[in-house]
């Protein structure tokens, strides 16, 4: 009879051991999002809360927002993830993908691409976008359970300008559009930058403490001043007005190169050397000489690939342009393995 039951309990553990061993591939990966980044929405295959509620503060990094369902990204979004993660090997780089499961192995090689060159980096983390659970707690919340979608002219930027400061302020950090190419590291600081000298830019900010006040006035004025057909309203229009409040001030291109209530305004070039109006320079040949010259206090190159839309220029092996040096030089495997292949 004590030998049956020996016998019934090892099947038992062996059975046991098996479905967790099959299990672990992907409930570990949510358990290792859970751990490292204090999500408290993610699910498992189940659809059970997996979170641990006494999960560490997040590790501060650099975040990337993909606000669409696409998990294919860009030859240009993958370069500005890998260049972000090769030129601070001390920073984790979380990518936010609305539309990706959270399950590593949906995206494989050669049906995709992008996920997996990315993952395979060390300090890169690839991670589902919930809106639902970001904006919980937040003034945002309202705004999304009640804005339409299919209503809004502009509504993936729109939801982007939400995403960016609903992340920032819940785990601190540094935002970067996905057509930045870092050409340098970043240090963490409280900062905003602007694009010209009347308009500050939302395309690239750092707090390096999460729940900052600045970024709760920014989502409160997100949904007092919302315009939905206004391009900007909730972006760098936002910025600009919050940061003029904030510092009491007028002018924020009085306060350039100086830091203003706590907040650094970086100089422009730091992140926007060449101006929107003349983006198609990145296409163009440079000489080496000058890109030195004109990029010597640039932490990320914003290309601007939203006036890109129209005419879709690419990355062209060969071609001697800046951004393809910019690929070979900070994203070596993206352009190999996207650009050259």
């Amino acid at each position: 009879m004590i030998s049956r039951q020996k016998g019934c309990l090892l099947v038992l553990i062996f059975t046991v051991a098996g479905v967790v061993y099959r299990c672990w591939d992907l409930d570990s990966y949510y358990y290792f999002q859970s751990y490292i980044f204090g999500i408290s929405q993610v699910k498992n295959v189940s659809g059970t809360d997996v979170s641990d509620p006494a999960t560490p503060d997040t590790k501060a990094g650099i975040m990337f927002v993909e606000s669409t369902d696409n998990v294919e990204p860009t030859p240009l979004m993958v370069c500005s993830v890998e260049s972000a993660a090769r030129l601070n090997p001390d920073k984790p780089v979380y990518y936010f993908m609305k539309g990706f499961s959270g399950n590593l192995s949906q995206y494989p090689q050669p049906e995709y691409r992008g996920i997996p060159l990315l993952s395979s980096m060390k300090n890169v983390v690839i991670l589902p976008l919930n809106p639902t659970g970001l904006f919980e707690d937040t003034p945002l919340k309202g705004w999304y359970q009640k804005v339409n979608p299919e209503k809004e002219r502009y509504w993936i930027h729109v939801f982007a300008d939400g995403c960016r400061l609903a992340l920032l302020w819940r785990y601190g950090g540094i935002y970067l559009d996905t057509d930045i190419i870092s050409l340098r590291s970043m240090p963490f600081d409280n900062f905003t930058c602007p694009e010209h000298i009347g308009t500050v830019s939302n395309g690239a900010m750092g707090f390096h403490h999460k729940h900052h006040p600045f970024l709760w006035n920014c989502m409160e004025d997100f949904v007092a001043h919302y315009i939905g057909d206004l391009w900007g309203q909730q972006g760098p229009r936002l910025i600009t007005r919050v940061l003029k409040k904030w510092c009491n001030m007028d002018n924020p291109g009085a306060f350039i190169g100086k830091e203003c209530n706590g907040i650094s305004l970086w100089i422009t070039k730091r992140f926007y050397p060449i101006p929107y109006p003349a983006w198609e320079r990145y296409y163009a040949h440079w000489k080496k000489e000058d890109i030195e010259q004109a990029f010597s206090a640039t932490y990320g190159a914003h290309v601007w690939n939203y006036m890109n839309s129209g005419k879709k220029k690419k990355v062209v092996a060969g071609s001697g342009s800046l951004i393809e040096y910019f690929f070979q030089l900070h994203c070596p495997n993206s352009y190999k393995n996207l650009i050259q292949s």
